[in-house]
């Protein structure tokens, strides 16, 4: 499952992002490198000046034993009262030198220096050790530290030099960087291998995903019940819910289409058995059945529409749109009615605009062709968080409180005067459960006539 896919995949292959062990190790490696990197500056930088501090502390501990030692005589010319302790310093050209200077007065060097001497700037007083690298003699690199010192006795500037040919030091460097090289060079291969396994370990509940979601198949179990860390329960959870959705929306599915299939049955039974009586009004018995039967594919349709739309979400509508809509439709066929319109035109419901429109529909037509005259439409009248309502009100005769429970069965009317099919309130009422709504029926207390109440989930 962690494993990348093509980065162009076939047609028909789902699209991707790119791996998630992939981005993990190359995090993982950026972050090493740098860490590793910033670490390694800072321990080379540290362990340098430390060689290279402990190498100038034993050429100080020369130039101040040298200094120590040193006196002028009587001719005037300095010399030192006790020989320096280091056998390099007799050995001509050892790497180890030192060397006395003062204006006017001949060098004084020793033995391992020879015929050649340190190029020392006088004219200048260093109070402080001065420490430098210098590449006066031929394929010699000195590392070179002075200071300047007036002798008891003496008036003259002595500079006392010491020098030591610096490729002790950088051996000593050279050896720490490799070392320190190779030790994080180790170290970063283990980090990267720990890295590796954290990340296969990490995504281990992805497979057991996986391995869940094949077992659903093989077995034909419908959830993902094996125990997983907690950071993957909520994509379980909502696995196990788009399950359940789905398998909702399949036991909707089923249900409608017995529903129809039982609603169907009964007009082409007595199709069939007219037909084959050859029954004298067999014309009229078609013609009866056929509108009943439209009748029922016109609702399961409608209640059919409503899931599919359902199912994609994020649906919005506006109250004030729709109902200004269904009210210029209405008017046509119904010139002689009074429609009012009030109420908060902007509330926005949960519901697709044409599900709106076929449900507000019904209810503006009902009450218009059974009221006195008098439409009357509130819109969001209660203001309930997380709820809106619209009210639909007539002047007409109302539906007695006994009746109003059966009038939302299919085919159900207490008016067979008027025309119509029995389904409009059915239709009201299965549309809006489908939304998480309702409908429920009242006294119109202003008109008298019917008041339908309509709850639908608000938006947002």
């Amino acid at each position: 499952m962690s494993e990348a896919l093509s980065a162009t995949p076939a047609k028909g292959a789902p699209l991707h992002t790119g791996s998630l062990s992939r981005r993990m190790m190359l995090i993982a490696a950026g972050w090493i490198s740098v860490l590793l990197l910033g670490g390694g500056i800072a321990l080379d930088q540290t362990l340098t000046g430390l060689v290279t501090r402990n190498f100038d502390a034993q050429l100080s501990y020369m130039l101040n034993g040298m200094i120590a030692s040193a006196e002028v005589g009587l001719d005037g010319e300095v010399f030192l009262n006790r020989p320096l302790g280091d056998q390099r310093l007799l050995e001509p050209n050892s790497g180890l030198y030192w060397q006395i200077r003062g204006e006017g007065h001949e060098d004084f060097p020793s033995r391992s220096l020879w015929d050649r001497s340190l190029n020392v700037q006088t004219g200048h007083f260093d109070k402080e050790v001065h420490t430098y690298d210098s590449r006066q003699f031929p394929a010699e690199t000195l590392r070179v530290m002075e200071r300047s010192v007036t002798l008891p006795g003496s008036d003259t500037v002595w500079w006392f030099s010491v020098a030591e040919r610096r490729g002790n030091l950088d051996e000593q460097i050279e050896r720490v960087r490799r070392i320190l090289f190779r030790s994080f060079a180790v170290l970063g291969l283990g980090l990267l291998v720990m890295a590796a396994l954290q990340t296969w370990y990490g995504l281990g509940p992805l497979r057991g995903v996986q391995r869940a979601i094949q077992k659903m198949r093989g077995v034909g179990s419908n959830r993902v019940t094996e125990p997983l860390p907690l950071e993957v329960q909520p994509l379980v959870q909502e696995l196990n819910a788009l399950l359940a959705h789905t398998e909702k929306q399949a036991e909707e599915a089923r249900t409608h289409a017995g529903n129809l299939a039982h609603a169907l049955k009964t007009p082409l039974t007595v199709v069939m058995n007219a037909a084959t009586a050859h029954a004298p009004d067999l014309a009229d018995t078609v013609i009866r059945e056929a509108a009943v039967m439209r009748r029922q594919v016109d609702h399961h349709l409608a209640r059919a529409r409503a899931v599919g739309r359902r199912a994609v979400g994020q649906a919005r509508a506006t109250l004030g749109e729709s109902v200004e809509a269904v009210l210029r439709a209405v008017t046509v066929l119904y010139d002689r009615t009074r429609f009012d319109l009030d109420g908060n035109r902007e509330a926005q419901v949960a519901i697709e605009r044409q599900d709106l429109d076929e449900i507000l529909g019904n209810l503006i037509e009902n009450a218009a062709k059974y009221g006195g005259g008098s439409v009357f439409v509130t819109l969001d009248p209660t203001g309930e968080p997380g709820w809106c309502e619209i009210w639909v009100e007539d002047d007409g005769m109302g539906i007695p409180e006994e009746e109003r429970t059966r009038i939302f069965d299919r085919g159900a009317r207490l008016d067979t005067g008027k025309p119509g099919t029995g389904l409009g309130l059915a239709i009201v009422r299965d549309v809006a459960e489908i939304y998480g709504g309702g409908v429920t029926l009242d006294e119109s207390e202003d008109l008298g006539g019917l008041l339908v109440k309509l709850r639908l989930p608000r938006a947002g």
